[in-house]
């Protein structure tokens, strides 16, 4: 079946489910425990249509990152009310909250995980590049432990009572003011280089853009920065930290 045509009903049918799921909990927010599961499914479903020689190293290498960013946020979310950023598009939608919910957040994720996986979706199983394919997995290496280390770290920070109201400078933390958001960008071009050694075309690489485009400039990093730009401590940690690449990028 062509993959491209088999990633959209996949995508579709997905984001369909958990939006059912979320008007029954009465919470939009568990779309964000859906983002890194929906690429693990949608990885396999597209290894089982094609399962031809290495196609297997991309669904692994996705699950190994779509499985523990979906664990960590639902143990973040567990037991905790709806997302303050979802109760406030409730608000604004008035009446036609699920009409809204249905296309603005479960629809448009459903969008932007499609062009996020064209690497998963249009890659071959003819060896073009096995350097590519070597290198593309170190980077996904050095990309996953700066996010799962980096989330762990934040967790344990805020774990301790001692550090109530105060920011976590240690660490990974001590090197980019987002280690999180630069793994999760630097593990993506490592999923890149990987299909491109195994023939995907170069216009995949609009994936790995994309999701570090978000977490860049939209969804990530500039909502944090907006939270905490005016506490004297976090100015401070602005002047001798990056903002997103470790060691260079913008400081203050």
């Amino acid at each position: 079946m062509n993959p491209y045509l088999l990633a959209a009903g996949v995508v579709f049918v997905y984001f369909t489910t958990f939006f059912i799921v979320a008007q029954v909990k009465h919470d939009n927010s568990i779309v964000d425990i859906g983002w890194g599961l929906g690429f693990v499914i949608l990885s396999w479903v597209l290894w089982l249509n094609n399962s031809s020689g290495l196609r297997w190293i991309i669904p692994i290498l996705v699950s190994i990152w779509g499985l523990r960013l979906s664990y960590h946020i639902f143990k973040r979310n567990h037991g905790k009310p709806e997302d303050f950023r979802y109760v406030d598009m409730r608000k604004k939608w008035g009446e036609r909250q699920k009409i809204n919910a249905f296309f603005k957040v479960f629809m448009l994720q459903g969008v932007l995980q499609y062009i996020v996986a064209m690497t998963i979706i249009s890659y071959g199983s003819e060896i073009r590049h096995i350097l590519l394919v070597y290198l593309g997995v170190g980077i996904f290496v050095l990309g996953f432990i700066f996010e799962s280390v980096g989330d762990k770290q934040l967790k344990v920070f805020k774990n301790n009572p001692q550090n109530k109201g105060k920011l976590i400078e240690t660490g990974l933390w001590k090197y980019t003011r987002h280690p999180n958001y630069f793994g999760e960008a630097t593990l993506w071009w490592g999923i890149f280089l990987v299909g491109i050694g195994l023939s995907a075309p170069w216009f995949s690489f609009i994936g790995a853009a994309t999701i570090t485009y978000l977490v860049r400039y939209i969804s990530g990093v500039p909502l944090l920065e907006n939270k905490y730009a005016n506490r004297p401590d976090f100015i401070a940690y602005k002047e001798k930290t990056p903002v997103f690449i470790p060691f260079i990028g913008k400081r203050g």
